[in-house]
């Protein structure tokens, strides 16, 4: 927030204004995800009516999150002189055209080059709403919005798969890209007139983290809760890239079409994010973070053993963890930057697709020599170092806590 804008300004849970920016964020979620994963359910259609392989077809995903990774710290600065809201209002827009675009792509190049645009159009709004929510909201609540907004990143994904998926079943792959275009077009629509007024005076003034400021920046406890989200997704992306070989083969043998259902299992980040912003506000983010991280290892360890029922719920307390970690750390990110909230938003959005990019590629080495043992114990390694990160960041910035439950408490005793 600007000097301008006091702890008394911003967005208290139970007030009107918290209510509408939870809802707002929660559509951009909707939104942003839907869009940026449309293409992966219909890699093989996308490959048969191009003519081109699996690995040439996958750069319809790799090549959006890969343009959103390097455009997240510029679309960061976008937001702060143009302002969060108009930036991502605007980047919704942008996003919605270029995949109705996607849909009646005439060639591959051009798909590509359009799914390139779309995720430097997405960076816009996944650049700037982590670092909004900081912003906008009081410290009372910060834990519970931020868990809402990755509930709906996570609810996002899983039904813009589907979507496509299921209407290109119906008709091809360009109906399934478009009928998502136009479920992002209402979300954004509703998005643009729900979301309240920044409580910031003047686009441009929010903080810039410069001199004397700076200094009162914890580094080595932000660069570890930055490494979270780089450890963390890698792990997690490596999972779903792989588990779907492994799911095909001896002895599991499950058609195409059931593999597609595994992605349900963001349902259970859905849920698991939004309780763990609550728990969060209530019982500290060491604590929750931590058990996140272990509910993670635990559901990895689950899906080790070749029976099916297990790797199912293995995959779904992994899942559940994963989220529930993206959630804490995402809302912790601003309190411990203080005056480099919108920018240390911005980093560990950087970190988190980072992530899925370096491992996603390296855990495939594992894949190819090892098998799935390969695969959980580099995963679990990931999942280790994020632990260690998590306990470094309590040691080193445990102090930026003390004032957030201060004004929990003062607010729980106003309410009383």
């Amino acid at each position: 927030m600007s000097a301008a804008t006091g702890v008394d300004d911003l967005h208290r849970p139970g007030t009107p204004g918290f209510a509408r920016l939870n809802g707002a964020m929660v559509l951009a979620g909707l939104a942003a995800f839907g869009m940026l994963y449309a293409a992966q359910p219909v890699l093989p259609q996308l490959g048969e009516d191009f003519g081109v392989g699996a690995g040439a077809a996958s750069l319809t995903v790799s090549a959006t999150t890969g343009a959103l990774a390097l455009a997240v710290l510029p679309a960061a600065w976008v937001g702060r002189r143009w302002g969060r809201g108009p930036t991502m209002r605007w980047g919704l827009v942008a996003s919605v055209l270029l995949t109705a675009l996607v849909a009646v792509a005439p060639g591959f190049a051009s798909l590509v080059v359009l799914r390139v645009l779309t995720g430097l159009a997405l960076a816009l709004v996944v650049g700037v709403a982590m670092g909004h929510v900081g912003s906008e909201v009081h410290p009372a609540g910060l834990g519970s919005a931020m868990g809402l907004y990755v509930a709906g990143n996570s609810l996002g994904g899983v039904l813009g798969r589907l979507v496509t998926a299921g209407v290109s079943d119906l008709g091809s792959w360009r109906w399934g890209v478009g009928a998502l275009a136009l479920g992002a077009a209402l979300a954004t629509a509703a998005f643009w007139r729900l979301l309240p007024v920044s409580v910031e005076p003047a686009a441009g003034s929010g903080p810039r983290g410069d001199g004397a400021e700076a200094d009162r920046v914890p580094w080595l406890a932000l660069v570890a809760l930055l490494s979270v989200p780089f450890w963390l997704m890698g792990g997690f992306v490596a999972v779903y890239n792989y588990l779907g070989f492994r799911l095909s083969e001896p002895p599991f043998d499950l058609p195409p079409a059931l593999l597609g259902l595994v992605f349900l299992a963001y349902l259970a980040g859905t849920v698991a994010s939004a309780a763990a912003g609550r728990a969060a506000d209530q019982w500290g983010r060491p604590r929750v973070l931590v058990v996140a991280v272990l509910v993670m290892a635990t559901g990895l360890a689950m899906t080790v053993p070749d029976r099916l029922v297990l790797v199912i719920v293995g995959l779904v307390v992994l899942t559940a963890g994963f989220f529930a970690a993206h959630a804490v750390a995402s809302g912790w990110a601003p309190v411990v930057a203080g005056p480099a909230a919108v920018r240390a938003s911005a980093a560990y959005v950087m970190a988190y697709y980072a992530g899925s990019s370096v491992f996603g590629l390296w855990v495939g080495a594992a894949w190819t020599g090892a098998g799935w043992d390969g695969v959980a114990v580099s995963v679990g390694l990931l999942v280790a170092l994020a632990g260690v990160a998590v306990g470094v960041v309590t040691l080193a910035g445990g102090r930026r806590l003390a004032p957030v439950v201060a004004s929990r408490h003062a607010q729980e005793r106003d309410v009383r």
